[in-house]
């Protein structure tokens, strides 16, 4: 097939390059990228108000919400990170370490399956999960909210938010998801382009996006306003590294086996993150994860579950050999690679032009600053 000269004639012919590589499906059969809107869902129980969201402000950066009080929700969602932590495997609490690389909270509040494996289905419960989870924030209800009563300001905002009473952990949570529905980034590239400007991406963008759409096949899971399906697929991820070398590291994997509940042979044999099933308990999700939205995907390497890969060419290569091999793709446990993954023969050039249309899902960096946290006071009725 002879490549198309012109910008208009890439796009119109975007669906021929699903045939072209191989792959079953036509363009149409998935939703198309769309922008997206400026405003979360917004659920009916916590609905949002101003006082509301600078309280979140103030609980995502507090550290006392967590077991020794060194761990906030920033720790691991950092702004100068990408809101996310800046490398392979997410800082643990004290004395661990985290086993997934932590996931950008810019946009969540649009996603319907938080994490990695989709453990949560919503920011009100991603919170207390990350909080208090053994690797993570390691928090207890009873301390954590003994903490707010002492401290006087907390106490007068909560009761200003959330009526009479000594602040609860619950609406702590869901105070800390009302101003996570704030950290909203839609005035990309893609986006303008999408809604109209068609002036936004560069030819270099246009060549890419017409690549995603077709010859790349990446608008399979990629789609939507989010550029993501939430669905969850085995691509060959390589085992983390870390897994190897660290014994600290080693720990914390063989207690996420315990803890999730795998069998005796799973749990002595096992060498790489198994993702979904961990939730399902069924072969055939072994080392699948959703799909992580584009969107504001500049700013967070290193990228998937693991941190295997430091920056947006290296992810697309791995894409380009048609994905890769771990413990769930060679038949050693479960062979379930995703049959959507097929070397795709793209030329450096083109990886380029991909590289370039993926990095106009990102736009500005959200910048927020720091508040000041409110100190411990005695307990009394103000």
């Amino acid at each position: 097939m002879t490549m198309p000269k012109t910008i208009s004639a890439l796009l119109t012919g975007a669906a021929l390059g699903l045939v072209a590589s191989g792959m079953a499906l036509a363009a149409e059969d998935f939703p198309p990228l769309a922008p997206l809107p400026d405003t979360p869902p917004i659920p009916m129980d916590n609905p949002q108000s101003e006082a509301k969201v600078q309280l979140g402000k103030m609980l995502f950066w507090d550290p006392r919400l967590g077991g020794d009080a060194s761990t906030a929700c920033v720790s691991c969602h950092n702004p100068d990170q990408g809101w996310a932590f800046g490398d392979a495997l997410s800082r643990g609490y004290p004395g661990t370490v985290h086993w997934r690389n932590s996931q950008t909270v810019i946009n969540a509040a649009f996603l319907g399956k938080q994490f990695w494996a989709g453990a949560a289905k919503s920011l009100e419960k991603q919170a207390p999960s990350a909080a208090k989870g053994a690797v993570a924030g390691n928090g207890e209800n009873d301390v954590m909210e003994a903490r707010l009563a002492f401290i006087p300001e907390y106490r007068k905002r909560f009761r200003e938010v959330f009526g009479p009473g000594y602040p609860r952990i619950d609406d702590a949570w869901r105070a800390i998801a009302a101003f996570e529905r704030t950290l909203i980034v839609n005035d990309t590239p893609v986006d303008r382009y999408l809604r109209g400007d068609k002036s936004a991406l560069s030819e270099q963008q246009l060549r890419g996006m017409a690549l995603f759409n077709g010859k790349a096949g990446c608008i399979q899971c990629h789609n939507g306003p989010l550029a993501s399906d939430e669905k969850y697929y085995n691509l060959g991820v390589p085992p983390a590294e870390r897994w190897e070398e660290d014994g600290l590291a080693q720990i914390t994997f063989r207690y996420e086996q315990y803890a999730k509940g795998v069998t005796q042979e799973i749990y002595r044999k096992i060498k790489d993150d198994a993702g979904l099933y961990y939730r399902t308990k069924l072969p055939e999700d072994m080392g699948k994860f959703r799909t992580p939205a584009l969107r504001y995907t500049l700013y967070t390497a290193p990228y998937m579950h693991n941190g295997a890969f430091w920056d947006l060419e290296e992810v697309v290569q791995f894409y380009n050999a048609g994905g890769g091999e771990n413990e769930f793709t060679d038949g050693t446990m479960a062979a379930n690679k995703t049959p959507l993954l097929k070397p795709l023969g793209l030329s450096d050039d083109e990886v380029a032009d991909l590289v370039a249309f993926l990095e106009g899902f990102s736009g500005d960096e959200l910048r927020v600053e720091a508040p000041t946290l409110p100190p411990y006071g005695p307990l009394d009725d103000n």
